[in-house]
């Protein structure tokens, strides 16, 4: 059974499978090196039609987590919804349909599935998604965009502060996390092609990218920067209306954060920068 979010039950959503925990992921899996994919799709049914669908199972992700799939599962194809090889977990919004909502498909069944942070108002946009394989979590998030004015930038700053004390209180409890997706936000000037430009603008203002500082300075390691700290031009986001990418003047708004413990078991993180088909491309992180 998938456990989906519906207008009457706003509350965490808990999904337990039958698999047996262990407290080493990598043994129970694989034994094996692996790889985890993140992708802010701007829809799902869109990468389909576009062809890019087959393109991304081809990069044969043990896990796949996707962001902004703007769709219910029952308008899903059961060739999207139910990918050979895959078990696939989906949460859309309530609030309005065809707006956010993010999906995660992995190769092992997990031992439980989770939706949201057990907070109505952040929960009913569908922004979250969270698998664990025992000791390690994994979190799928599409996290706000903090234009439109006052209020939804508020919305995104009690966002972030509500989803870091969620992930504070995982490690607390003894888990590795791993937590991926759009952050909305670019943290250092490096992270976008027009820094100056942009002071003053959502996605680089200097309450965002302080909260950014917070995650690193609490133990999570941007996994990008761990390997490139210097390289320069790396972007995940660029605008469709003013053909940015062709000219690279993007954002890296994209991220996988690594709780330390497990940086020891990580291979490299990259950007795939040539795949097409939103205006995000997908990133990689690969563990050994």
């Amino acid at each position: 059974m998938r456990c989906l979010h519906s207008s009457i039950h706003l509350n965490i959503c808990v999904e337990k499978v039958k698999s047996q925990r262990c407290g080493n992921f990598f043994l129970v899996w694989y034994n094996r090196e692996m790889k985890i994919i993140s992708w802010n799709v701007n829809g799902l049914r869109a990468i389909a039609k576009k062809g890019n669908w087959k393109e991304l199972l081809d990069l044969n992700a043990d896990i796949l987590c996707l962001q902004e799939t703007k769709v219910h599962t029952d308008e899903l194809d059961d060739a999207i919804k139910n990918p050979d090889g895959y078990h696939g977990y989906f949460s859309h919004s309530i609030a309005k349909k065809g707006y956010s909502g993010v999906a995660i498909y992995s190769k092992k069944k997990p031992d439980e599935v989770k939706y949201g942070m057990g907070i109505p108002e952040f929960d009913q946009e569908g922004r979250m998604v969270e698998a664990r394989f025992g000791d390690l979590v994994i979190l799928n998030v599409y996290f706000p965009n903090g234009g439109g004015g006052p209020i939804r930038l508020a919305y995104k700053l009690d966002f972030y502060d509500e989803f870091l004390a969620y992930v504070l209180k995982l490690r607390k409890e003894g888990k590795s996390v791993i937590f991926c997706g759009d952050i909305n936000t670019a943290h250092e000037e490096i992270d976008l092609a027009r820094p100056k430009e942009n002071e003053e603008n959502t996605g680089f203002l200097p309450e965002e990218r302080a909260w950014l500082d917070e995650v690193v300075n609490v133990g999570f390691v941007d996994s990008y920067r761990h390997f490139y700290p210097t390289k320069k031009e790396m972007y995940t986001f660029w605008d469709m209306k003013t053909r940015a990418r062709d000219r690279n003047v993007g954002w890296r708004l994209d991220y996988f954060f690594v709780s330390s413990d497990l940086m020891p078991k990580v291979k490299n993180s990259t950007i795939l920068s040539d795949m097409l088909g939103s205006d995000h491309c997908p990133i990689q992180l690969e563990l050994k």
